[in-house]
């Protein structure tokens, strides 16, 4: 007869359901009107159930919390983001369009998060670094993306994909950033439209020109 004895969960098991419980009770805490900066380890443990030694056995301190929750954040919206190639089976300006559309519905799952790391990022070296780093992810990607067409001939050959990307990945995170901080959402399907549009015409905005060499 098969045992029914349950396998004791993992100690990442354990860690996953302490951070799901513990960004719960933050978002909470945050709707109620606080600050990140006003939150105290002692209240996070105190709403999540859990002593402060349990706390620290997982966090070095609460900016420690912030950047482990924003794990799930960074990691689910830059796949979402290196899924679009141009000429890809979901390509062209309606798909960059969705693409966009599909980050912002992301984005609203963390709002709270989000408005945080905005807030610590301002006094913060070390969260501002790790968002930093996250957007630079999407920077080589698209740096990437760039140069492919730019071989394919269907980009500007004029045209920098470094200072490019850097302008349309920093721009339109501000733009994302507010507009989940500051919006309902009911027009996030025609911001997700606007920031297509930007992109799409400022990089194809004309013909490809003849590459430097004559190729």
């Amino acid at each position: 007869m098969a045992s029914t004895t349950r396998r004791p969960s993992s100690a990442s098991d354990r860690r996953a359901v302490l951070e799901q419980r513990i960004l719960s009770v933050i978002d909470g805490l945050l709707r109620e009107g606080m600050t990140y900066t006003e939150l105290s380890v002692e209240q996070i443990a105190q709403a999540a159930g859990i002593s402060r030694s349990t706390f620290y056995l997982y966090f070095r301190d609460k900016v420690d919390v912030l950047l482990c929750l924003s794990g799930a954040l960074k990691r689910d919206s830059y796949a979402i983001a290196a899924a679009w190639r141009p000429t890809g089976p979901d390509g062209g300006l309606d798909g960059l369009a969705r693409t966009y559309e599909l980050i912002l519905k992301h984005y609203r799952k963390y709002t709270t998060l989000l408005s945080a790391i905005n807030e610590v990022a301002a006094y913060d070296p070390a969260v501002r670094e790790a968002w930093d780093v996250y957007q630079g992810q999407f920077v080589d990607n698209l740096i990437t993306v760039m140069e492919e067409e730019q071989k394919a001939g269907r980009m500007a050959a004029d045209i920098d994909p470094v200072l490019a990307a850097k302008i349309v990945v920093r721009g339109g995170g501000q733009v994302i950033t507010r507009q989940v901080a500051g919006s309902e959402g009911t027009d996030d399907a025609d911001v997700a439209r606007e920031l297509a549009l930007g992109y799409w015409y400022g990089i194809y905005r004309r013909p490809a020109m003849p590459r430097p060499d004559g190729e």
